[in-house]
Protein backbone atom coordinates (compact mmCIF):
# COMPACT_ATOMS: atom_id res chain seq x y z
CA UNK A 1 0.00 0.00 0.00
CA UNK A 2 1.17 3.15 -0.88
CA UNK A 3 0.94 6.60 1.29
CA UNK A 4 -1.22 9.25 -0.64
CA UNK A 5 -1.10 12.48 1.19
CA UNK A 6 -4.54 13.64 -0.60
CA UNK A 7 -7.22 11.61 -1.55
CA UNK A 8 -7.36 10.57 -5.62
CA UNK A 9 -9.20 13.48 -7.35
CA UNK A 10 -11.54 11.06 -8.78
CA UNK A 11 -13.49 10.04 -6.10
CA UNK A 12 -15.14 13.64 -6.00
CA UNK A 13 -14.45 13.50 -1.92
CA UNK A 14 -16.01 16.73 -0.41
CA UNK A 15 -12.93 18.25 2.13
CA UNK A 16 -14.09 18.35 5.60
CA UNK A 17 -11.79 20.65 7.60
CA UNK A 18 -9.85 19.49 10.80
CA UNK A 19 -10.67 21.41 14.19
CA UNK A 20 -8.11 22.86 15.25
CA UNK A 21 -7.77 21.52 19.00
CA UNK A 22 -6.99 18.51 21.01
CA UNK A 23 -9.35 17.86 23.69
CA UNK A 24 -8.37 17.61 26.77
CA UNK A 25 -11.15 15.02 27.75
CA UNK A 26 -14.24 13.50 25.93
CA UNK A 27 -16.71 10.85 26.34
CA UNK A 28 -15.78 8.85 23.58
CA UNK A 29 -13.27 8.64 20.97
CA UNK A 30 -14.28 7.71 17.54
CA UNK A 31 -11.56 5.63 15.54
CA UNK A 32 -11.94 6.41 12.17
CA UNK A 33 -13.99 8.86 10.07
CA UNK A 34 -15.51 6.20 7.43
CA UNK A 35 -19.09 6.00 7.58
CA UNK A 36 -19.99 3.73 10.44
CA UNK A 37 -17.33 6.24 12.26
CA UNK A 38 -19.03 9.25 11.74
CA UNK A 39 -22.63 7.94 11.48
CA UNK A 40 -21.66 6.44 15.04
CA UNK A 41 -20.48 9.45 16.05
CA UNK A 42 -23.76 11.69 15.02
CA UNK A 43 -25.88 9.30 17.00
CA UNK A 44 -23.29 9.45 19.91
CA UNK A 45 -24.10 13.14 20.16
CA UNK A 46 -27.55 12.95 19.73
CA UNK A 47 -27.94 10.67 22.70
CA UNK A 48 -25.97 13.30 24.64
CA UNK A 49 -22.45 12.73 24.58
CA UNK A 50 -19.31 14.34 23.82
CA UNK A 51 -17.54 12.70 21.13
CA UNK A 52 -14.41 13.31 19.16
CA UNK A 53 -13.57 11.52 15.58
CA UNK A 54 -9.61 10.39 15.10
CA UNK A 55 -9.11 9.94 12.05
CA UNK A 56 -5.60 9.10 10.27
CA UNK A 57 -6.07 10.82 6.71
CA UNK A 58 -9.12 12.68 5.45
CA UNK A 59 -12.72 12.01 6.39
CA UNK A 60 -14.52 9.27 3.87
CA UNK A 61 -11.15 8.69 2.17
CA UNK A 62 -10.77 4.80 2.19
CA UNK A 63 -13.34 2.75 1.41
CA UNK A 64 -16.73 4.85 2.40
CA UNK A 65 -15.60 7.06 -0.51
CA UNK A 66 -14.24 3.85 -2.94
CA UNK A 67 -17.59 2.24 -3.48
CA UNK A 68 -19.80 1.92 -6.01
CA UNK A 69 -22.87 3.89 -3.65
CA UNK A 70 -25.58 1.36 -3.87
CA UNK A 71 -27.55 1.14 -0.66
CA UNK A 72 -29.37 -2.04 -1.26
CA UNK A 73 -31.40 -4.95 0.94
CA UNK A 74 -31.43 -6.92 -2.45
CA UNK A 75 -29.40 -10.44 -2.10
CA UNK A 76 -28.14 -8.96 1.47
CA UNK A 77 -27.86 -11.51 3.99
CA UNK A 78 -30.83 -12.28 5.81
CA UNK A 79 -29.06 -11.68 9.75
CA UNK A 80 -27.94 -8.06 8.12
CA UNK A 81 -31.92 -7.31 7.39
CA UNK A 82 -33.04 -6.03 10.26
CA UNK A 83 -30.24 -3.73 10.31
CA UNK A 84 -30.16 -2.61 6.78
CA UNK A 85 -34.01 -1.73 7.33
CA UNK A 86 -32.92 0.95 9.83
CA UNK A 87 -30.12 1.89 7.64
CA UNK A 88 -32.53 2.67 4.67
CA UNK A 89 -34.76 4.98 7.44
CA UNK A 90 -31.67 6.88 8.72
CA UNK A 91 -30.79 7.83 4.50
CA UNK A 92 -34.28 9.00 3.92
CA UNK A 93 -35.26 10.14 7.50
CA UNK A 94 -35.26 14.26 7.59
CA UNK A 95 -34.52 14.34 11.15
CA UNK A 96 -31.53 11.87 10.57
CA UNK A 97 -29.66 11.90 7.40
CA UNK A 98 -32.31 12.47 4.75
CA UNK A 99 -31.75 16.17 4.39
CA UNK A 100 -28.43 16.50 4.48
CA UNK A 101 -26.39 16.24 0.90
CA UNK A 102 -25.39 12.71 0.52
CA UNK A 103 -26.66 12.03 -2.77
CA UNK A 104 -29.32 9.37 -1.42
CA UNK A 105 -31.76 8.39 -3.99
CA UNK A 106 -34.37 5.62 -4.72
CA UNK A 107 -33.50 3.98 -8.20
CA UNK A 108 -34.19 0.26 -7.35
CA UNK A 109 -31.95 -2.46 -7.81
CA UNK A 110 -31.45 -5.29 -9.90
CA UNK A 111 -29.70 -8.56 -10.16
CA UNK A 112 -29.95 -10.65 -13.23
CA UNK A 113 -30.68 -14.12 -13.86
CA UNK A 114 -27.68 -15.65 -15.87
CA UNK A 115 -24.87 -14.45 -14.20
CA UNK A 116 -24.35 -17.53 -12.79
CA UNK A 117 -25.38 -21.29 -12.63
CA UNK A 118 -28.41 -21.46 -10.52
CA UNK A 119 -29.49 -18.09 -9.78
CA UNK A 120 -33.12 -18.54 -10.22
CA UNK A 121 -32.76 -21.17 -7.75
CA UNK A 122 -30.47 -18.90 -5.43
CA UNK A 123 -32.67 -16.03 -5.50
CA UNK A 124 -35.96 -18.02 -5.07
CA UNK A 125 -34.15 -19.02 -1.89
CA UNK A 126 -33.28 -16.31 -0.31
CA UNK A 127 -36.93 -14.59 -0.94
CA UNK A 128 -38.27 -16.81 1.04
CA UNK A 129 -35.27 -16.39 3.43
CA UNK A 130 -36.22 -12.47 3.67
CA UNK A 131 -40.05 -13.07 3.41
CA UNK A 132 -41.16 -11.95 6.80
CA UNK A 133 -39.09 -8.61 6.26
CA UNK A 134 -41.68 -7.26 3.56
CA UNK A 135 -39.10 -6.09 1.74
CA UNK A 136 -41.13 -5.98 -1.47
CA UNK A 137 -38.49 -7.98 -3.34
CA UNK A 138 -39.39 -9.90 -6.87
CA UNK A 139 -38.56 -11.66 -9.74
CA UNK A 140 -39.05 -10.18 -12.62
CA UNK A 141 -39.49 -12.02 -15.99
CA UNK A 142 -37.82 -11.31 -19.13
CA UNK A 143 -40.64 -8.38 -20.80
CA UNK A 144 -40.46 -7.05 -16.52
CA UNK A 145 -36.87 -6.24 -16.86
CA UNK A 146 -36.85 -5.07 -20.34
CA UNK A 147 -39.75 -2.51 -19.88
CA UNK A 148 -38.15 -1.61 -16.58
CA UNK A 149 -34.28 -1.51 -18.27
CA UNK A 150 -34.74 -1.06 -21.95
CA UNK A 151 -32.15 -1.07 -24.65
CA UNK A 152 -30.70 -5.01 -23.90
CA UNK A 153 -28.57 -6.53 -26.92
CA UNK A 154 -30.57 -9.32 -25.67
CA UNK A 155 -32.98 -11.13 -24.06
CA UNK A 156 -32.37 -11.23 -20.75
CA UNK A 157 -34.26 -14.20 -18.80
CA UNK A 158 -35.10 -11.93 -15.64
CA UNK A 159 -33.78 -10.41 -12.80
CA UNK A 160 -34.55 -10.03 -8.99
CA UNK A 161 -35.42 -6.64 -8.16
CA UNK A 162 -35.82 -4.43 -5.03
CA UNK A 163 -37.80 -1.44 -6.46
CA UNK A 164 -37.53 0.34 -2.51
CA UNK A 165 -33.26 0.25 -2.91
CA UNK A 166 -31.31 3.44 -3.83
CA UNK A 167 -28.03 4.86 -4.15
CA UNK A 168 -26.12 7.64 -2.83
CA UNK A 169 -22.74 9.55 -3.56
CA UNK A 170 -19.84 8.21 -1.71
CA UNK A 171 -18.22 11.42 -2.33
CA UNK A 172 -20.48 12.94 -0.23
CA UNK A 173 -22.16 10.83 2.12
CA UNK A 174 -19.26 10.40 5.06
CA UNK A 175 -18.04 14.17 5.09
CA UNK A 176 -22.05 15.48 4.72
CA UNK A 177 -22.74 13.12 7.65
CA UNK A 178 -19.29 13.83 9.52
CA UNK A 179 -20.52 18.01 9.58
CA UNK A 180 -23.46 17.37 10.72
CA UNK A 181 -22.00 15.48 13.72
CA UNK A 182 -19.90 18.78 14.09
CA UNK A 183 -23.21 20.92 14.14
CA UNK A 184 -24.27 18.48 17.26
CA UNK A 185 -20.78 19.36 19.38
CA UNK A 186 -18.65 16.40 17.22
CA UNK A 187 -15.03 17.34 17.47
CA UNK A 188 -13.03 16.27 14.13
CA UNK A 189 -9.43 15.82 14.25
CA UNK A 190 -8.21 14.61 10.74
CA UNK A 191 -4.74 13.37 9.86
CA UNK A 192 -4.68 12.14 13.85
CA UNK A 193 -3.81 8.84 14.11
CA UNK A 194 -4.50 7.50 17.38
CA UNK A 195 -1.27 4.87 18.39
CA UNK A 196 -2.67 3.27 21.45
CA UNK A 197 -4.49 3.21 24.62
CA UNK A 198 -4.62 3.67 28.47
CA UNK A 199 -6.38 2.00 30.64
CA UNK A 200 -7.66 2.72 34.63
CA UNK A 201 -8.54 -0.57 36.86
CA UNK A 202 -8.89 -2.58 33.64
CA UNK A 203 -11.24 0.33 32.17
CA UNK A 204 -10.34 1.88 29.08
CA UNK A 205 -9.48 5.51 30.35
CA UNK A 206 -7.67 7.55 27.25
CA UNK A 207 -6.50 7.60 23.67
CA UNK A 208 -2.70 8.48 22.92
CA UNK A 209 -2.66 9.99 19.48
CA UNK A 210 0.30 11.24 17.36
CA UNK A 211 -0.70 14.97 18.60
CA UNK A 212 -1.45 14.24 22.33
CA UNK A 213 -3.30 12.55 24.72
CA UNK A 214 -6.99 12.28 24.92
CA UNK A 215 -9.06 11.66 28.09
CA UNK A 216 -12.20 9.12 28.00
CA UNK A 217 -14.44 7.09 29.16
CA UNK A 218 -15.10 4.86 26.02
CA UNK A 219 -13.38 3.96 22.42
CA UNK A 220 -15.00 2.52 19.06
CA UNK A 221 -12.79 1.46 16.52
CA UNK A 222 -14.13 2.07 13.38
CA UNK A 223 -11.47 1.39 11.76
CA UNK A 224 -11.80 -0.73 8.11
CA UNK A 225 -8.76 -2.52 7.26
CA UNK A 226 -6.67 -1.07 9.72
CA UNK A 227 -8.98 -2.55 13.04
CA UNK A 228 -7.04 -6.02 12.93
CA UNK A 229 -3.86 -4.18 12.34
CA UNK A 230 -4.54 -1.71 15.72
CA UNK A 231 -5.81 -4.23 17.52
CA UNK A 232 -2.92 -6.95 17.72
CA UNK A 233 -0.87 -4.32 19.24
CA UNK A 234 -3.51 -4.67 22.28
CA UNK A 235 -2.95 -8.84 22.16
CA UNK A 236 -6.16 -9.14 20.30
CA UNK A 237 -6.26 -11.23 17.14
CA UNK A 238 -9.12 -10.10 14.87
CA UNK A 239 -9.54 -12.83 12.03
CA UNK A 240 -9.99 -10.22 8.93
CA UNK A 241 -8.32 -10.09 5.26
CA UNK A 242 -9.09 -7.68 2.85
CA UNK A 243 -9.95 -7.66 -0.69
CA UNK A 244 -9.39 -4.80 -3.24
CA UNK A 245 -12.25 -3.87 -6.15
CA UNK A 246 -11.84 -1.49 -8.67
CA UNK A 247 -14.04 1.13 -10.48
CA UNK A 248 -14.36 3.90 -13.13
CA UNK A 249 -16.86 6.59 -13.71
CA UNK A 250 -18.16 8.08 -16.97
CA UNK A 251 -18.79 11.20 -18.52
CA UNK A 252 -22.44 12.03 -18.38
CA UNK A 253 -24.53 10.23 -20.30
CA UNK A 254 -28.04 11.48 -21.06
CA UNK A 255 -30.54 9.36 -21.79
CA UNK A 256 -29.14 6.56 -19.90
CA UNK A 257 -31.20 3.80 -17.06
CA UNK A 258 -31.89 5.12 -13.58
CA UNK A 259 -31.68 1.67 -12.01
CA UNK A 260 -28.95 0.00 -10.53
CA UNK A 261 -27.89 -3.59 -11.91
CA UNK A 262 -25.24 -6.49 -11.91
CA UNK A 263 -24.95 -8.63 -14.46
CA UNK A 264 -22.36 -11.27 -15.32
CA UNK A 265 -19.01 -9.62 -15.34
CA UNK A 266 -20.75 -5.93 -15.19
CA UNK A 267 -22.81 -3.86 -13.02
CA UNK A 268 -23.25 0.02 -13.15
CA UNK A 269 -25.16 2.87 -11.29
CA UNK A 270 -26.11 6.27 -12.18
CA UNK A 271 -24.79 9.04 -10.38
CA UNK A 272 -25.86 12.25 -9.57
CA UNK A 273 -23.92 14.12 -12.45
CA UNK A 274 -25.50 11.75 -15.37
CA UNK A 275 -22.21 9.68 -15.82
CA UNK A 276 -22.28 6.06 -14.43
CA UNK A 277 -19.81 4.06 -12.15
CA UNK A 278 -19.62 0.90 -14.18
CA UNK A 279 -16.90 -2.37 -12.55
CA UNK A 280 -17.68 -6.29 -11.60
CA UNK A 281 -20.13 -7.81 -9.40
CA UNK A 282 -18.44 -10.72 -9.17
CA UNK A 283 -14.00 -9.74 -9.47
CA UNK A 284 -12.37 -8.89 -6.03
CA UNK A 285 -8.47 -9.30 -5.34
CA UNK A 286 -6.73 -10.90 -2.62
CA UNK A 287 -3.18 -10.15 -2.64
CA UNK A 288 -1.66 -13.01 -0.99
CA UNK A 289 0.01 -11.38 2.27
CA UNK A 290 1.13 -13.29 5.55
CA UNK A 291 -2.28 -12.56 7.03
CA UNK A 292 -3.45 -14.72 4.74
CA UNK A 293 -1.63 -17.64 5.59
CA UNK A 294 -1.64 -17.16 9.45
CA UNK A 295 -5.72 -16.67 9.01
CA UNK A 296 -6.13 -19.58 5.98
CA UNK A 297 -8.18 -21.92 8.36
CA UNK A 298 -10.34 -19.14 9.51
CA UNK A 299 -10.93 -18.04 5.80
CA UNK A 300 -10.90 -21.19 3.90
CA UNK A 301 -14.86 -21.75 3.64
CA UNK A 302 -15.06 -18.20 2.02
CA UNK A 303 -12.18 -18.82 0.30
CA UNK A 304 -13.17 -22.11 -1.70
CA UNK A 305 -16.86 -20.88 -2.21
CA UNK A 306 -15.95 -17.80 -3.39
CA UNK A 307 -13.20 -19.02 -5.97
CA UNK A 308 -15.03 -17.91 -9.27
CA UNK A 309 -15.36 -14.36 -7.66
CA UNK A 310 -12.20 -13.94 -5.89
CA UNK A 311 -8.83 -13.90 -7.72
CA UNK A 312 -5.91 -14.55 -5.61
CA UNK A 313 -2.81 -12.56 -6.55
CA UNK A 314 1.24 -12.57 -5.22
CA UNK A 315 2.97 -9.52 -5.93
CA UNK A 316 4.55 -6.50 -4.28
CA UNK A 317 1.64 -6.38 -1.29
CA UNK A 318 3.45 -9.32 0.40
CA UNK A 319 6.49 -7.49 1.07
CA UNK A 320 4.68 -3.83 2.07
CA UNK A 321 2.56 -5.52 4.27
CA UNK A 322 5.54 -7.35 5.70
CA UNK A 323 7.04 -4.14 6.61
CA UNK A 324 3.98 -2.78 8.38
CA UNK A 325 5.16 -2.88 12.15
CA UNK A 326 2.83 -4.74 13.64
CA UNK A 327 3.61 -3.85 17.46
CA UNK A 328 4.97 -0.57 18.73
CA UNK A 329 5.19 1.89 21.30
CA UNK A 330 2.77 5.26 22.09
CA UNK A 331 5.76 7.53 21.05
CA UNK A 332 6.38 5.43 18.15
CA UNK A 333 5.09 6.46 14.36
CA UNK A 334 2.71 3.95 13.47
CA UNK A 335 1.33 2.13 10.28
CA UNK A 336 -1.12 4.27 10.25
CA UNK A 337 0.71 7.36 9.88
CA UNK A 338 2.80 5.68 7.25
CA UNK A 339 0.14 5.14 5.06
CA UNK A 340 -2.60 7.77 5.44
CA UNK A 341 -4.55 6.71 2.98
CA UNK A 342 -4.91 3.21 1.36
CA UNK A 343 -5.02 3.68 -2.62
CA UNK A 344 -4.65 0.52 -4.53
CA UNK A 345 -4.17 1.20 -8.14
CA UNK A 346 -7.40 -0.30 -10.09
CA UNK A 347 -6.95 -3.36 -11.70
CA UNK A 348 -7.13 -2.41 -15.24
CA UNK A 349 -8.24 -5.49 -16.45
CA UNK A 350 -10.71 -5.84 -14.34
CA UNK A 351 -12.48 -2.38 -15.71
CA UNK A 352 -11.80 -3.67 -19.83
CA UNK A 353 -13.67 -6.61 -19.11
CA UNK A 354 -16.35 -4.83 -17.33
CA UNK A 355 -16.58 -2.38 -20.77
CA UNK A 356 -16.46 -4.95 -23.26
CA UNK A 357 -19.00 -6.68 -21.05
CA UNK A 358 -21.55 -3.62 -20.44
CA UNK A 359 -21.33 -2.69 -23.58
CA UNK A 360 -22.70 -5.82 -25.69
CA UNK A 361 -25.30 -6.33 -22.80
CA UNK A 362 -26.45 -2.73 -23.28
CA UNK A 363 -25.49 -1.36 -26.53
CA UNK A 364 -26.32 2.03 -24.65
CA UNK A 365 -23.08 1.83 -22.87
CA UNK A 366 -20.35 1.04 -26.29
CA UNK A 367 -20.00 4.44 -26.46
CA UNK A 368 -19.10 5.56 -23.14
CA UNK A 369 -16.22 7.89 -21.94
CA UNK A 370 -14.04 6.86 -19.41
CA UNK A 371 -14.05 10.00 -16.81
CA UNK A 372 -11.78 8.45 -13.53
CA UNK A 373 -11.13 5.22 -11.40
CA UNK A 374 -9.68 4.74 -8.29
CA UNK A 375 -9.41 0.99 -6.26
CA UNK A 376 -10.26 0.17 -3.21
CA UNK A 377 -9.60 -1.97 -0.30
CA UNK A 378 -12.62 -4.07 1.46
CA UNK A 379 -12.57 -5.63 4.97
CA UNK A 380 -13.98 -9.18 4.89
CA UNK A 381 -14.68 -11.11 7.54
CA UNK A 382 -14.88 -15.16 7.98
CA UNK A 383 -18.40 -15.47 7.73
CA UNK A 384 -18.44 -11.53 5.98
CA UNK A 385 -20.64 -10.33 8.86
CA UNK A 386 -19.77 -7.11 10.65
CA UNK A 387 -18.30 -7.38 13.77
CA UNK A 388 -20.26 -4.43 16.68
CA UNK A 389 -20.20 -4.85 19.99
CA UNK A 390 -17.88 -4.82 23.05
CA UNK A 391 -14.70 -6.33 23.50
CA UNK A 392 -15.53 -8.36 26.64
CA UNK A 393 -12.11 -8.89 27.97
CA UNK A 394 -11.67 -4.80 27.30
CA UNK A 395 -14.33 -2.60 29.20
CA UNK A 396 -14.84 0.60 27.74
CA UNK A 397 -13.49 -0.55 23.96
CA UNK A 398 -16.19 -1.05 21.30
CA UNK A 399 -15.86 -2.29 17.47
CA UNK A 400 -17.73 -1.29 14.21
CA UNK A 401 -15.97 -3.16 11.77
CA UNK A 402 -15.42 -5.61 9.02
CA UNK A 403 -18.60 -4.81 7.27
CA UNK A 404 -17.32 -7.34 4.62
CA UNK A 405 -18.64 -5.27 1.43
CA UNK A 406 -21.31 -4.60 2.37
CA UNK A 407 -20.64 -1.32 4.46
CA UNK A 408 -22.06 2.13 2.54
CA UNK A 409 -25.57 1.11 2.64
CA UNK A 410 -25.01 -0.38 6.02
CA UNK A 411 -23.22 1.82 7.57
CA UNK A 412 -25.59 4.51 9.19
CA UNK A 413 -27.59 1.29 10.69
CA UNK A 414 -23.74 -0.10 12.31
CA UNK A 415 -23.13 3.74 13.35
CA UNK A 416 -26.93 3.72 15.29
CA UNK A 417 -25.77 0.34 16.94
CA UNK A 418 -22.69 0.70 17.51
CA UNK A 419 -23.37 4.10 19.84
CA UNK A 420 -26.40 1.85 21.09
CA UNK A 421 -24.24 -0.12 22.69
CA UNK A 422 -21.12 2.48 23.77
CA UNK A 423 -24.10 4.57 25.53
CA UNK A 424 -25.67 1.75 27.15
CA UNK A 425 -29.07 2.12 25.74
CA UNK A 426 -31.53 -0.13 24.05
CA UNK A 427 -29.75 -1.29 20.88
CA UNK A 428 -31.36 -0.32 17.95
CA UNK A 429 -31.61 -4.50 16.64
CA UNK A 430 -30.48 -7.30 18.42
CA UNK A 431 -26.52 -6.98 18.60
CA UNK A 432 -25.96 -10.92 19.02
CA UNK A 433 -25.47 -11.77 16.07
CA UNK A 434 -22.22 -9.39 15.16
CA UNK A 435 -21.15 -10.11 18.81
CA UNK A 436 -16.67 -9.72 18.46
CA UNK A 437 -16.66 -12.82 20.23
CA UNK A 438 -18.14 -14.98 17.92
CA UNK A 439 -14.91 -15.86 16.59
CA UNK A 440 -12.91 -18.24 18.59
CA UNK A 441 -9.71 -16.82 17.99
CA UNK A 442 -11.10 -13.31 18.97
CA UNK A 443 -11.98 -14.22 21.80
CA UNK A 444 -8.51 -15.98 23.30
CA UNK A 445 -6.42 -14.24 25.41
CA UNK A 446 -2.80 -13.85 23.45
CA UNK A 447 -0.75 -13.15 27.00
CA UNK A 448 -0.04 -13.83 30.44
CA UNK A 449 -1.34 -12.91 33.62
CA UNK A 450 -4.40 -11.08 34.99
CA UNK A 451 -2.68 -7.65 36.42
CA UNK A 452 -3.67 -4.79 35.13
CA UNK A 453 -1.16 -2.30 33.97
CA UNK A 454 -2.08 1.11 34.78
CA UNK A 455 1.03 3.07 34.39
CA UNK A 456 0.28 6.16 32.01
CA UNK A 457 0.95 5.13 28.22
CA UNK A 458 0.85 1.66 29.15
CA UNK A 459 -1.79 -1.09 27.76
CA UNK A 460 -3.81 -3.13 29.71
CA UNK A 461 -2.81 -6.44 28.22
CA UNK A 462 -3.97 -8.22 30.74
CA UNK A 463 -7.55 -7.10 29.63
CA UNK A 464 -7.91 -7.13 26.01
CA UNK A 465 -9.43 -9.31 23.43
CA UNK A 466 -11.48 -8.92 19.86
CA UNK A 467 -12.21 -7.25 17.68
Amino acid sequence: MRNEVRPNPALGLCPVRSDPDLPDTTDVVVIGGGLAGVSAAWHLARLGLRAVICEKGEIGAEQSGRNWGWCRNTLRTPAEIPLMRHSMHDWRDPSVFGALDTGFRTTGIAYLTGRNRGDEAVYGAWLKSVAEFGLGSRMLSARELAALVPGAARAVSGAIYTAEDGCAEPGKAAPAIAEAARRLGVTILTRCAVRSLETEAGAVSAVITERGRIGCRAVLLAGGIWSRRFLGNLGVDLPMLKVMGSVMFTKPMPGGPDVSVAGRRFGWRRREDGGYIVSQADATILDLTTDCFRLFNDFRPMIATGLKTLRLRLGRHLIDEARLARSWQPDEITPFEQVRIAAPEPMAWVLDEARLKIAAAWPFFAGLEIAGSWGGYIDVTPDTLPVIGAVPQQPGLFLATGLSGHGFGLGPGVGRLAADLVAGVKPVVDPFTFRPERFARAAQKKWAGDDVVTRPHDLSRAGCCPA
